[in-house]
């Protein structure tokens, strides 16, 4: 829903009209591996997201390399997950759910969409760094692993704002920590994940646009000046602001973030040999 509004919004200011096409499966892969093979010439955008880097490493044997074959136009927004349990779990602060976990190594579970999805390396790394041991219980979907959670059959799982806000609110669930680096607006009185014990912990959630490497720099940096514009529009920025942070939209910004991406989940992923499904 991001996208099209950024899209629409773009679309205004262009005069032209942006067909969104839906590419779904194969954790992304199919969509990238098609948008891989359009013309560089700034008339096919890509919506990436955190799988675009992910699987550059989880899956050995891609068609493409996204670190080549495409190039970065800006981020929509970043938005962190939030490690939530389930109240029977009779925890409320990261350090209560720490010391669980060290006490009880292996038995606390956290419940994924499946194995290398976003959730499943945001809890790899956060095994890592913390210095704890999770049981990984992968799922197919998101919506089967929350319905687990809530039902008491797993513990804790990472998931976003928008899936478990509802659920917070009516006491079905406890957040105890978020995973951006630095507290969100939209969610100021929720500590981090690094705040509150993981020192330097950062994993987030985002939506950015790419396109194919070779388009020629002055439609790169015409799109680039639009999607700024867009983001500007106060009605983008509310929407943007309600579950995550509003990035500045520009090339340097979006480059930067994903060189931080491919390190952590290149990392991530070697050292808990994280296998395709």
């Amino acid at each position: 829903m991001l996208a099209r509004t950024v899209a629409q919004k773009m679309s205004e200011q262009l005069g032209q009209t942006f067909v969104i096409e839906n590419k779904p499966g194969a954790a992304s892969t199919i969509g990238i591996a098609e948008a891989a093979k359009t013309p560089a010439d700034g008339y096919t955008l890509l919506l990436a997201a955190a799988p675009y880097v992910i699987t550059q490493y989880v899956y050995p044997k891609l068609s493409y390399d996204v670190r080549k074959d495409f190039v970065p136009l800006g981020l929509l927004q970043t938005t962190p997950t939030l490690l939530v349990v389930n109240p029977a779990l009779g925890i409320n602060t990261l350090n209560d759910f720490l010391k669980l976990a060290k006490s009880k190594p292996g038995q606390i579970s956290y419940a994924t969409p499946g194995g290398g999805s976003l959730p499943h390396l945001i809890g790899e790394l956060f095994k890592q760094q913390a210095g704890i041991d999770l049981l990984h219980v992968p799922y197919k979907g998101g919506g089967p692993a929350l319905a687990d959670l809530l039902a008491g059959h797993v513990n804790s799982s990472f998931l976003s704002p928008i899936e478990v806000n509802a659920h917070l609110k009516s006491g079905k669930l406890i957040a105890i920590g978020a995973s951006s680096l630095k507290r969100t607006p939209a969610l100021a009185a929720l500590p981090t994940l690094a705040e509150a014990g993981v020192a330097d912990f950062e994993a987030l959630a985002w939506f950015g646009f790419v396109t194919r490497q070779g388009t020629p720099p002055d439609v790169l940096a015409k799109l680039s000046e639009h999607l700024q514009r867009a983001l500007k529009s106060p009605e983008i920025r509310d929407k943007v602001a309600q579950s995550g942070d509003v990035p500045a939209g520009t090339v340097q910004e979006f480059a930067d973030l994903l060189g931080r991406e491919h390190v952590r989940w290149e990392s991530t992923v070697k050292t808990a040999n994280i296998k395709p499904e």
